[in-house]
């Protein structure tokens, strides 16, 4: 019992130290988490004249997940290197899959605003059942425990903040430029779609495009699609725990 409360105020401590703090001291974050999924979707919205938009909206869903995943690095890399909040995490018995467990559900409760919005815009534009619903959040929840991974290993690796801002601009070239998230990979001609294929969120995107009934995939893609993201999902989680630079030697 005493193990579950010490690792409860430990995920508490996360959530207050990288959400809470933000949101209350810095209300202009707020602003800036509803605007970055919100800027392609606009953009898509009015260059389809509105035919993109349920996509658009989906891609958003998996976008804002994905950057909270991807934006750990950054904001671990701040306490890791600024304020040295990181050393005193691993003097103690914290165990890294704590630490990243509450990291991770920090982030979430910073894109809270942002996803709200999505989720009100996705009741009105996408048109699927319960198990439509069920499966996006799946598919949401999987991309963020990739992105979130992946940006905790990164975080590790990293020993300045300004190293972190480039892999952070890496990071976001292949997983938000090359991926047709917002729009259907058909957009893209022939020869370039193995380079989108190089990205997670473009099978993510599969996924829920297919389930919604705004593009259509045979079983067996959409089979491929699911194995995909979730042995990429588990390789990376594995390396974030195993392999990061957690303790010096």
């Amino acid at each position: 019992m005493s193990m579950k409360r010490s690792i409860i105020s430990q995920l508490i401590a996360s959530i207050m130290v990288n959400a809470i703090y933000a949101m209350v001291n810095y209300p202009i974050v707020l602003v800036s988490t509803i605007l970055a999924p919100f800027s392609l979707l606009i953009v898509i919205a009015f260059v389809s004249h509105g035919a993109l938009t349920p996509i658009a909206i989906g891609g958003a869903l998996i976008m804002t997940m994905v950057s909270s995943g991807t934006s750990m690095q950054q904001d671990l890399s701040h306490l890791k290197n600024d304020f040295k909040v990181q050393d005193m995490v691993v003097s103690s018995p914290t165990r890294a899959w704590v630490y990243l467990l509450g990291m991770s559900l920090s982030e979430i409760i910073y894109s809270l605003p942002a996803l709200i919005v999505l989720s009100i815009l996705a009741a009105i534009y996408l048109h699927t059942g319960v198990l439509g619903y069920i499966t996006i959040i799946a598919v949401m929840l999987i991309m963020f425990a990739f992105a979130s991974s992946l940006g905790f290993l990164l975080s590790t690796l990293s020993s300045d903040i300004v190293q972190s801002w480039a892999f952070s601009g890496i990071v976001s070239t292949i997983l938000s430029a090359l991926p047709p998230v917002y729009y259907p990979i058909t957009y893209i001609p022939q020869p370039f779609q193995y380079l989108a294929y190089l990205s997670p969120a473009t099978y993510a995107a599969q996924i829920v495009q297919n389930v919604t009934g705004l593009t259509s995939f045979n079983s067996g893609a959409i089979a491929l699609d699911w194995v995909v993201i979730i042995a990429i999902t588990i390789i990376t989680l594995f390396i974030a725990i195993k392999k990061s630079k957690w303790r010096e030697d």
